[in-house]
């Protein structure tokens, strides 16, 4: 009775108010979480005492707060920070308040004027310094405003005179990170108004004020204030410099850090200034006087301060080059001093009417008397400068000197020369790191410098050190390095030939350093070459051994030399010139192509020495622009034709890259493309399509190998080459969107693999996902096949599994090849492993069941980020593989896009009955995650992706990118 008594009181209700019933508006739902205000009030409610308090609340700061949150919490903190009376609960509260104002999506505008007020009736002087900090983050997190700045600076000067040193520092901290930089305009805008320059000039005087404050802290934060203010862009006064100079000698290394800053941006701001020389009439310039002072601080007590004062010193390129070369003298240059001439000091005696009676013992001496500080226009801690700096106890000031003598060497070839002997000296340093820094350093002025034979003896001695990194630095270095005589040239073959001999490892490395010696230095070569070679002109001399690697380092060393000295070659006996066949074949990249006259075409390898140039390089590119234009009008051929052009083209491209190093990698990159889209264009094919599934099993099999082989060859292109702008990426993208179609509609063909409706649904996911990640490319994607998906897509979301695929199916047809635009610049990664070279048939004997450490020695070419994705695989005869990731410290970078890796690898395995090859090969991991999805960031105060996404699962794989080595090994059985 009573449900029909609602009834009918809603139809007539509904008849008055003529609701139809299609427009009733429908509840919406909406999910809020419980906010984190009105949990802290409780929370805070419930504390009988401050201990408990502050127990809440660090409670609650382990928590996320949403921004929406932010303010409410805010009120409610400040609420209750009127009310506590202990010191640490208002710490507490005064901390949090900084890190909301924090909160990502939060504005702080709200709470401004808050948390300015609780300023006011603070006695405590942690508390005042922390809520000094809180404003500091509240006035960096709010945009740029004149108004909130120019408060935020009164409040700091308000509270500069307190007596504690945490709140002074954090109001310099204020007045250094907010204060005042540009002037603006005035009403007139003619200029800058006389109030705000005197704003400007006030700043910076009231922190200077404060570099004789009592407290060291303060002091430093004086200074890095006032270097805060130049970092923002304004311009500190000169006047300044005085102080900075007299903090130079501050008892506190702090200060004196700071001080070494600040007289270094001063010299810089005014480097042509004049100032005068304590005692003396004399002036110099800022910068001289500048460097002098900063070059006293190597001398300093602090080891810190030291190391930061070496540094600051490589960067003065601007000081005098008699002041720079004064560093590596200990001794005063009175030279410099200046001195009046002759005329001036006879025509000053005729002016003061004084000459000599010769009756009083030295009564024509100078009457000027000499200070000894005025002697050297330079302090005399300056003098010697560097070589207090390379002899320091600590190893990481002479690292500090080592790189500031080469900075300002690069830019002075005389300075260059003078601390040539000085960086030769470090080689024989007892710690490694100084040694190494110290041979690249005079690797990097190479250019400036010319070896000494006794110089060259001393760089040469390294060549003992067990350290590899060591040596190989120093075949770096002698590959830039000019000798003088050809006494060096011996002294260094005859060192590199010991140090071959002592580390065999070293061959490839000691190679190439003789590959450059020859080269830079043919006229030094060529009267050792009948010495060398052991020839003679009368008696024919016994053929040396071509497996001594000695002789192999010989004969590169006079090839390289013949190069660019026509007649060295008529000094060679037949045997050489066949020696030299074999090497030009064996070892193509340290021999270089010779024109020998009298001989056989084989030895003249002039078409390969003339298109060498940089000429053919531009044709190189030019056709292979041409290429990509032809294979672009595939879509005017029959599928016969079409797929002939590719097959063509693909193989002048492979051949272009064997042929010019320089576009390899780009031609290489094509190549790979061009594949993809003909095995794709031969899964297509009419014949398959036509014909019932059960005819056709053989060509549906290859159809789907052929489809898995691009998806591979897809994230070869993305991941093994480098250089790739986002058209290149979302191409390669495409052709893997159409490999899965592929995929997908052999898949409901032959009724195989997973259910067909969970495929469909992650196609499409893959094609929004496309969609969103390469949005701003889609209209370089015109008539192709992502275009009509997402043209369709409306309709393939609601479709049926079967018609999606009949769409996929004659979508994937009627598709166009995507047009390749490469760009400047392309590289393949590469590897080539030089230890072991498999050469050896001895196999490698070791007990089964323990280890064999196996020497891995590897040059990597172009790999981003190689301590992370570069793998070794070992692969055992009965088809186990093993990979290991090697440490980051096997890593080393001797170029840019060049990597070496210097490993062990452990073996490990049952025993066997005869000797057996195992396979090492390199591997550069990848993961899709890595180039496709966005860097998360923190959302307030923890990670919280509440609402977004899920990520889709990464595709992680391998690839291998170096040619496999091939060692023997023996497990032995143990001996009971």
């Amino acid at each position: 009775m009573a449900a029909h008594l609602k009834k009918r009181v809603y139809e007539e209700f509904s008849k008055v108010v003529q609701i139809p019933h299609e427009e009733a508006p429908a509840k919406k739902l909406r999910l809020s979480k419980p906010s984190k205000s009105a949990a802290l009030h409780i929370d805070l409610c419930k504390a009988t005492n401050s201990t408990d308090a502050l127990q809440y609340l660090l409670q609650f700061a382990r928590k996320p707060v949403e921004a929406e949150s932010v303010e409410g919490v805010i009120r409610i903190l400040l609420e209750h920070y009127y009310k506590e009376n202990d010191n640490s609960v208002r710490l507490k509260i005064a901390s949090l308040l900084g890190l909301l104002s924090k909160t990502r999506g939060f504005s702080p505008d709200c709470i401004f004027d808050d948390a300015i007020n609780t300023l006011s009736n603070e006695n405590s002087h942690q508390v005042l310094a922390q809520l000094l900090d809180t404003l500091l983050v509240i006035g960096t997190q709010l945009p740029e405003s004149p108004a909130v700045r120019l408060r935020l600076t009164e409040v700091a000067y308000k509270h500069l005179s307190d007596t504690h040193f945490g709140v002074r520092n954090k109001c310099l901290q204020l007045l250094g990170g907010l204060g005042v930089v540009d002037a603006p305009l005035g009403k007139d805008s003619e200029g800058p108004s006389s109030s705000s320059a005197g704003a400007v000039r006030e700043v910076q005087t009231i922190i200077s004020d404060y570099f004789s404050d009592q407290d060291p802290r303060v002091r430093t934060a004086a200074l890095k204030a006032m270097l805060q203010l130049h970092e923002r862009g304004m311009k500190i006064h000169q006047i300044i410099y005085e102080q900075a100079c007299r903090l130079l000698s501050d008892d506190y290394e702090q200060v004196r850090s700071a001080a070494v800053q600040m007289v270094w941006v001063l010299s810089q701001l005014y480097p042509e200034s004049i100032v005068p020389i304590p005692s003396s009439n004399e002036e110099i310039r800022l910068v001289d006087d500048a460097f002098g002072k900063i070059s006293h601080m190597v001398s300093d007590g602090s080891w810190m301060v030291r190391v930061q004062a070496a540094k600051t010193l490589g960067s003065m390129l601007q000081v005098s080059p008699h002041f720079l070369e004064q560093t590596l003298d200990k001794k005063l240059m009175s030279d410099l001093r200046r001195k009046r001439t002759a005329h001036e000091r006879a025509k000053e005696l005729f002016a003061s009417g004084e000459f000599s009676s010769g009756r009083k013992w030295a009564d024509d001496a100078p009457k000027e008397k000499l200070d000894t500080n005025t002697v050297s226009l330079i302090a005399s801690g300056a003098c010697g400068a560097f070589v207090h700096g390379l002899e320091d106890e600590m190893f990481e000031v002479r690292i500090a000197a080592v790189e500031a003598l080469c900075q300002l060497a690069r830019s002075s070839p005389s300075f260059a020369e003078k601390c040539l002997d000085f960086l030769v000296d470090m080689f024989n340093d007892e710690i490694e790191e100084v040694r190494l820094q110290s041979i690249h350093v005079l690797r990097e002025i190479s250019t400036h410098i010319t070896l000494r034979e006794d110089q060259l003896d001393t760089v040469l001695a390294v060549l003992e050190d067990s350290s590899r990194d060591i040596r190989e630095a120093l075949h770096e270095l002698l590959c830039y390095t000019n000798v003088s005589t050809k006494e060096c040239i011996q002294l260094a073959l005859l060192e590199l030939l010991k140090n071959l001999n002592k580390y065999p490892t070293d061959r490839n490395s000691v190679w190439k350093c003789l590959k450059f010696l020859g080269s830079r230095h043919p006229t030094l070569v060529l009267p050792l070459v009948p010495e060398l070679l052991s020839t003679h002109p009368y008696f024919d001399t016994p053929e040396p051994d071509m497996d001594d690697p000695a002789y192999i380092a010989v004969l590169v060393l006079v090839f390289n030399a013949a190069k660019s000295c026509p007649t060295m070659p008529a000094l060679f006996s037949d045997h050489t010139f066949r020696h030299y066949a074999y090497l030009r074949d064996s070892l193509s990249h340290l021999v270089p192509p010779l024109r020998l006259p009298g001989r056989k075409q084989v030895y003249s390898l002039d078409s390969v020495d003339s298109g060498a140039g940089s000429g053919s390089v531009e044709s190189a590119q030019v056709f292979l622009q041409q290429s990509l234009h032809r294979v672009s009008t595939i879509q005017n051929l029959e599928t016969p034709g079409a797929q002939d052009l590719l097959d063509f083209t693909i193989r002048d491209l492979q051949r272009l890259g064997e042929l010019q190093t320089e576009l390899a990698g780009a031609a290489d990159f094509c190549a790979t493309f061009l594949r993809c889209q003909l095995l794709l264009m031969k899964a297509l094919q009419d014949k398959l399509w036509n014909t019932a599934v059960p005819l056709c099993l053989k060509q549906n099999v290859t159809a789907t190998a052929a489809a898995q082989q691009i998806v591979e060859e897809t994230y070869k292109l993305e991941f093994l080459y480098s250089g790739l702008e986002s058209r290149q990426v979302a191409t390669i993208h495409h052709v893997r969107l159409q490999a899965k179609a592929l995929q997908l509609i052999l898949t409901a063909r032959t009724r195989q693999g997973v259910d067909p409706l969970v495929s469909s649904e992650k196609f499409l996911q893959e094609v929004e996902s496309f969609q969103r990640q390469f949005l701003s490319e889609l209209p370089h994607l015109q008539d192709s096949f992502v275009e009509k998906l997402l043209e369709l897509m409306p309709r393939l979301s609601s479709c049926k599994p079967v018609e999606l695929v009949k769409i996929l199916q004659a979508t994937l047809r009627q598709s166009g090849l995507p047009q390749l635009r490469l760009p400047e610049r392309v590289h393949r990664a590469t590897a080539t492993i030089l230890e072991p070279t498999g050469e050896s048939d001895n196999p490698l004997r070791f007990t089964t069941g323990l280890v064999l450490a196996l020497d891995i020695d590897a040059t990597l070419e172009h790999v981003q980020n190689p301590q992370n994705t570069v793998k070794v695989q070992v692969l055992y005869p009965d088809g186990q593989s093993h990979v290991i990731h090697p440490k980051p410290a096997d890593f080393r970078k001797p170029g840019p896009d060049r990597h070496r890796l210097i490993t062990q690898v452990y073996l490990s395995h049952s025993a066997w009955t005869e000797p057996s090859q195992i396979e090492v090969r390199l591997l550069l991991a990848y993961s899709s995650a890595s180039s496709s999805l966005p860097s998360r960031t923190k959302l307030g105060w923890s990670d919280s992706f509440d609402g977004l996404p899920p990520p889709e699962p990464a595709v992680e794989g391998t690839i291998p990118f170096s040619k496999p080595v091939k060692v023997y090994i023996m497990p032995k059985p143990a001996r009971r």
